[in-house]
């Protein structure tokens, strides 16, 4: 075994975290410094950078939970708990980007506050979840074999 590839895997973990809550920072600023006298353009550019975001979250979550996930609670049984609490997460943080993605697809000024309220809540369980995430797995995915699965298919976060 590699060891240096298989620190790859949980770095790019962490790597894919750092990108997403670095990009939900960015479109919660993009929110706040919004307003409502601009012309619809910026508006229309922070629709599509919001629903980008949404799509990023997905992709990395649908990655984890059918190829990372498998993966390891195969590899470690005694992860199985683990691996199922972090899926449920899963379900939960789809439900409030569905809200967003709704509210987005009509954002106007008149709505901006409950688009900031959903970033708002996403962002708090997100960071959550990611500590956890990496508090509990990252030492298993540095014992998997360099022959695996990529990164990209265990975490992908998007284009």
């Amino acid at each position: 075994m590699d060891p240096h590839r298989a620190r790859t895997l949980s770095h790019e973990l962490i790597d894919t975290h750092q990108r997403l809550r670095s990009e939900l920072r960015r479109v919660a600023r993009a929110l706040d410094e919004y307003r409502e006298d601009e012309p619809i353009g910026p508006l229309r550019d922070l629709r599509t950078h919001c629903l980008t975001f949404c799509q990023a979250l997905t992709d990395h979550h649908t990655s984890e939970d059918e190829t990372a996930f498998p993966v390891l609670a195969q590899r470690f049984p005694d992860l199985a708990s683990v691996l199922a609490e972090l899926s449920a997460d899963h379900h939960l943080i789809a439900d409030i980007l569905t809200r967003m993605t709704t509210a987005l697809a009509e954002l106007d000024p008149g709505n901006l506050a409950a688009v900031r309220s959903e970033i708002a809540g996403l962002s708090a369980i997100m960071e959550s979840h990611f500590q956890w995430e990496e508090r509990r797995i990252t030492a298993a995915l540095d014992k998997l074999s360099p022959s695996d699965y990529t990164a990209e298919a265990m975490f992908s976060a998007g284009p």
